[in-house]
């Protein structure tokens, strides 16, 4: 069965990424199809990067490192909820995704962002990331806006119409997911 990540990008205390992973979870596993997991950044202590080779080398040596990437190669692909942190994403995600190379490769990726302009910067540059590790980024996101999908920039409140483009990313991250299965020879 295709097996999709979602993964919380924000490590910050009292980050509002927790309770939109925690709806696009539960929208996501209405579906049969498809296996959902909720991948928390915080429960993989991964320190500012640490490797002492680039991660296209496949040459892990730290535990957090190897812990990772077991987690990430499970997945078929992967749908990112992101903050927007300065015109970008956060460092944490940003961290976490530099230390592999390879368990990315061949995959799909949707984003679900959040910030007072929904996000839409973070998910520019993920875009650019994701291009170089060879994830199939799928055109259809979510973008949460910190005026009308939250009340009082905290409470997530997400206004009717965002179900719908959740579906449809879903749809596509699941549809790229097992298009690009041949590449990652499954």
């Amino acid at each position: 069965m295709t097996r999709i990540g979602i993964i919380i990008g924000s490590t910050r205390p009292g980050r509002v990424g927790e309770p939109v992973a925690r709806w696009v979870y539960e929208v996501a596993k209405e579906r049969t199809d498809v296996e959902f997991e909720l991948v928390d950044l915080l429960d993989y202590k991964l320190p500012h990067l640490d490797e002492i080779y680039p991660p296209a080398m496949d040459q892990y040596q730290q535990p957090h490192t190897l812990e990772w990437a077991d987690k990430i190669a499970s997945f078929d692909g992967f749908v990112i909820v992101t903050p927007e942190y300065n015109h970008s994403t956060s460092g944490a995600l940003k961290n976490a995704i530099d230390f592999l190379y390879k368990e990315w490769n061949n995959k799909a990726v949707g984003f679900v962002s959040y910030g007072s302009v929904g996000g839409a910067r973070a998910v520019e540059h993920l875009r650019l990331i994701a291009g170089e590790l060879q994830l199939a980024d799928v055109r259809s996101q979510v973008a949460l806006s910190l005026f009308t999908d939250f009340e009082n920039f905290s409470v997530f409140k997400p206004n009717d119409f965002q179900r719908d483009a959740l579906n449809t990313t879903l749809d596509q991250v699941v549809a790229w997911s097992r298009a690009l299965a041949p590449l990652r020879g499954k």
